[in-house]
């Protein structure tokens, strides 16, 4: 019910009323004259309608959310707490150098741990999203051409299976997309990519493992045949999670990479921010990174902190944001790393991989059909209902809506497009195997309610506040305003 809709005429909350004597500094010219329409509540009535909205909400906090290609693990309540602490929160981004050791430090420790983890050369920390990061590593590429008066490399090679933000980021920095087949087995057609790499090549963007949920097997034929054709390899980090200490994108030959704070190393996710993408890049391109960065001088063994800008990298793209990037999303991202360590960092690897792995086996087991049988998976796996829409005409749309009415988020659906029917599922490293065991069981109860009630199934959920909406008509006539019939 809306909080309108309990509205009752002279009812209201005393405790929130403005003081009369509050004084106004908004110009006479723009106050409203009219009385806004506001709900009549009690206090008691606006506490618990709010309550109960917030207990609606649905989170990592309270339930398991299986939402492939975007690692929607839990987030360490330590690691919020103490990049909270006074000295952290309360920092001016204005505040000078000398004043500013101590969160200079920790973020100078983060570009080391950043290039140890990626096997890169250098780390800058100022895009404040993975979206802007990706941005500004197809801008490096496009600097690195440009510097060498190489004018004529205009085409970006995308693979089929890429994140969207890919061809759309190549496009945003002047490129020609040319997209890039990939086999049965999900690994990148080596002959279509021969054919494709040439004068004209600026690199390929790609992740690994990818969002087919497998282990690009020819990465490093891959690498050499774009590097002998002048091109170069960007790293699309979202997938980093499943190959964290276990092998480095700049050990496979990529030249510049971002990273997701927010689903490698568990910093908040989602609710439009705020967001976090370091870039990482090799010798031959960390010359152009953006700034700022941190540097470290050493005058009379003394160790300080200062920013690096142009004048210290004359070659870089440039800013991407007023300051330092998002600084409290590095600084949880860099009590993360400090909390697991090397090996901790290399459990998430083996966790997330052997979650996905068991998870995959057992909805096979349960009737599923699997996208790539032949393949094991990496952090994430695809099951195809391709089947099922042609024997019962129940689509992968009906499976996550029926997910949804079992207490679990629907993973991913639709995506990647190659894969009909399907669902991108990811467990992550820091569910338990109860809750797998519990998800499994559910989605054993919706694969025998295809077989005995497909009706049941194509017309969920039905048993949350609010059934199975008309999705075209949502999205073409949203209403989000509440209008007073009266």
């Amino acid at each position: 019910m809306l909080i309108f809709e309990k509205s009752q005429p002279g009812r209201s909350a005393f405790s929130q009323i403005p003081s009369e004597t509050t004084t106004c500094a908004i110009d006479k010219a723009l106050l409203r004259e009219d009385v806004p329409c506001l709900p009549e509540l009690s206090e008691l009535e606006v506490v618990r309608h709010f309550t109960r909205l917030s207990q609606k909400n649905y989170c990592i906090d309270t339930h398991f959310y299986p939402l492939g290609s975007c690692t929607m693990k839990y987030n360490p309540r330590g690691v919020q707490h103490a990049a909270m602490l006074d000295n952290f929160i309360n920092h001016h981004p204005l505040t000078l150098p000398q004043f500013s050791q101590g969160v200079m430090q920790c973020l100078y420790e983060l570009q080391d741990y950043l290039k140890e983890i990626t096997g890169m050369s250098a780390v800058s920390l100022t895009p404040m999203a993975g979206a802007q990061g990706e941005f500004a590593g197809c801008a490096m590429i496009r600097a690195y051409h440009r510097d060498k008066g190489d004018f004529e490399r205009l085409e970006m090679l995308v693979p089929d299976t890429a994140h969207g933000t890919n061809p759309a980021t190549a496009a945003m920095c002047g490129f020609q997309v040319k997209e890039v087949p990939t086999l049965a087995t999900g690994d990148i057609d080596l002959a279509a990519l021969k054919k494709l790499v040439g004068p004209k090549t600026a690199g390929i963007m790609l992740t690994n493992p990818s969002t087919l949920g497998v282990f690009e097997r020819n990465i490093i034929e891959v690498a050499k045949m774009v590097h002998e054709a002048g091109g170069l390899l960007y790293y699309d980090g979202a997938n980093l999670n499943a190959i964290l200490g276990k092998v480095r994108p700049g050990d496979m030959g990529f030249d510049v990479m971002h990273m997701n704070m927010h689903k490698t190393f568990a910093t908040p996710h989602g609710g439009g921010g705020p967001g976090c993408g370091p870039l990482a890049a090799n010798e031959r391109l960390r010359d152009y990174l953006p700034i700022p960065m941190i540097g470290k001088k050493t005058p009379e063994n003394i160790e300080t902190y200062d920013w690096l800008n142009t004048k210290d990298c004359p070659k870089s793209i440039g800013r991407l944001s007023a300051f330092m990037g998002n600084v409290g999303i590095l600084l949880r991202a860099y009590i993360y790393i400090r909390l697991f360590g090397e090996q901790g960092l290399k459990r998430v690897g083996d966790f997330s991989t052997l979650n996905a792995n068991y998870l995959m086996a057992k909805l096979k087991k349960s009737g599923y059909d699997l996208a790539y049988p032949e393949r094991l998976a990496a952090h994430e796996f695809i099951i195809t209902l391709a089947n099922e829409k042609k024997k019962s005409n129940v689509s992968a749309m009906d499976v996550a809506k029926s997910i949804l009415d079992e207490g679990f988020y629907a993973p991913t659906t639709y995506f990647p497009l190659l894969v009909p029917e399907c669902l991108l599922i990811e467990p992550t490293e820091t569910e338990s195997k109860q809750t797998l065991d519990e998800f499994i069981r559910a989605m054993q109860k919706i694969k025998q309610g295809i077989i005995q009630e497909p009706e049941k199934i194509r017309s969920a959920p039905s048993r949350l506040p609010c059934k199975r909406l008309d999705e075209v008509k949502a999205a073409r006539e949203l209403e989000l305003i509440w209008k007073n019939k009266k």
